[in-house]
């Protein structure tokens, strides 16, 4: 039985592997910024809609300073990514484009190093080295 992480971590990476190729599809004819703003608006409607749903809603005055601040801080860096994921995405291939976009798994490797103080195990390390590879193969093929 996949424990409740790894079940959902599967599903999110099904999910991205969707959000390529309808992305790519969906680019076409449209300005990747524009597109990007239609897709957080829809996004934001589907979390209302859930959020409400499953009674989850919260006060958020109710939240703390720090966790408005890392919050904040995490949707710049969403939107960042998204707007240069859907640039990438509409100059080239999406097989090329996901793939080096998953550099982000190694980039949390290093950054939880760094600033969260977890330590990779050795097994951990050379997964995190294949994907280094695997990704510049892509890459630079």
């Amino acid at each position: 039985m996949l424990s409740n992480w790894l079940f959902w971590a599967i599903l999110s990476a099904s999910f991205a592997a969707l959000t390529a190729i309808f992305a790519k599809v969906g680019l076409q004819g449209v300005d990747s910024d524009f597109a990007t703003l239609i897709r957080t608006v829809l996004i934001v409607l589907i979390l209302l809609a859930w959020v409400s749903f499953l009674g989850k809603w919260q006060n958020p005055l109710w939240l703390s300073g720090k966790t408005w601040l890392f919050l904040s801080l995490s949707a710049v860096a969403t939107g960042a990514s998204w707007l240069c994921y859907f640039r990438a995405l509409q100059m080239g291939h999406a097989s090329q484009v996901a793939p080096v976009d998953k550099l982000s798994v190694v980039l949390v490797a290093i950054f939880a190093v760094i600033f969260l103080g977890e330590r990779p195990s050795g097994q951990e390390y050379a997964g995190i080295a294949l994907i280094t590879t695997g990704v510049l193969m892509i890459a630079l093929k």
